[in-house]
């Protein structure tokens, strides 16, 4: 059996912007997804897919030669597999050729809707598998910056700079001395990141003015040496994209009496959001219904 991992991912910073060459701040998590794969005599690629609870929650068999559907329990989902994997064989023509079968397993590490990259994970372990470039076989399927690619490889933080399919990935010192006061909270659902980046791209706004200010920004928030210097920037960057998007901060939205800082990650309105405090003070969340509360040192490799 061979096994390959990918690390998940949270954008501190460049959300949007960073789709046009925008410089973001990323940091890779402690969760992610393996896929396994072992030889078999089937003439099939048998494939499961497990949460974290070990329960599969996707199935399908397809032909081992042309990928062909055999048999599913989710058709939506077989049919976005089939793709990526006729798309892996597009960029390395012998993956799988000389295959009489494989079982194929995978296992994320966190719940599927928190969106910590269940694709740009499997994505990356099937890259490694085929030994294909992972960003070419992003842009071939998902789509998007690949930002999640750099954080599935990378056990750092990175500044990420998109460069058409040859991004530039800088690892950075980023460990602020504040973190017991930083926290990630699920918003309680999932966004759909591929409508949300459709809805930027229909944005007439001046992309090179908001990428020069993102740029700032996230040197800025690297540098940050105390929490008050980190929250008047993440404030500042909240107020930047809402003003951009013309879409209301979500602590505008939903959380306007919070006395600390707020900030969205990744699609504004699902997801996590980073939120600055002490422990007592995420009883304000708990209260709200939001249960899913990760201190920084948790959730971050």
């Amino acid at each position: 059996m061979t096994e390959f991992y990918s690390n998940g991912k949270l954008l501190l910073t460049g959300e949007y912007a960073i789709l046009d060459g925008a410089n973001g701040l990323a940091i890779p998590t402690k969760f992610g997804q393996y896929l396994s794969v072992k030889n078999a005599t089937t003439g099939q690629i048998n494939w499961q897919s497990l949460t974290d609870k070990n329960t599969p929650w996707f199935t399908a068999d397809l032909s081992s030669k042309n990928f062909s559907l055999l048999a599913t329990s989710d058709v939506q989902s077989a049919e976005r597999l089939i793709t990526i994997l006729r798309e892996t064989k597009a960029l390395n023509s012998s993956f799988l050729d000389a295959s009489n079968g494989v079982y194929v397993d995978t296992k994320l590490t966190f719940p599927k809707d928190w969106g910590l990259g269940s694709s740009s994970t499997l994505i990356n372990n099937i890259s490694q598998w085929a030994q294909v470039d992972p960003y070419k076989l992003l842009e071939a399927t998902f789509g998007g910056s690949g930002y999640d690619i750099a954080c599935a490889q990378n056990d750092t933080p990175i500044v990420y700079h998109k460069m058409g399919s040859d991004p530039k990935v800088e690892k950075v010192n980023f460990d602020p001395i504040f973190k017991d006061r930083l926290f990630f909270i699920y918003l309680n659902k999932k966004q759909n990141s591929r409508d949300a980046i459709k809805a930027y791209r229909q944005l007439n706004i001046d992309k090179n003015e908001l990428i020069a200010q993102i740029n700032g920004l996230t040197t800025q928030l690297i540098a940050a040496k105390d929490l008050g210097t980190f929250e008047t920037v993440i404030n500042r960057h909240e107020h930047l994209l809402s003003k951009t998007l013309k879409v209301e901060t979500i602590k505008n939205q939903l959380f306007p009496d919070y006395q600390g800082c707020i900030k969205s990650l990744g699609a504004w309105g699902g997801d996590f959001i980073l939120a600055t405090g002490t422990m007592d003070d995420m009883q304000y969340f708990r209260q709200k219904g939001y249960d899913t509360i990760l201190p920084y040192s948790s959730m971050v490799l």
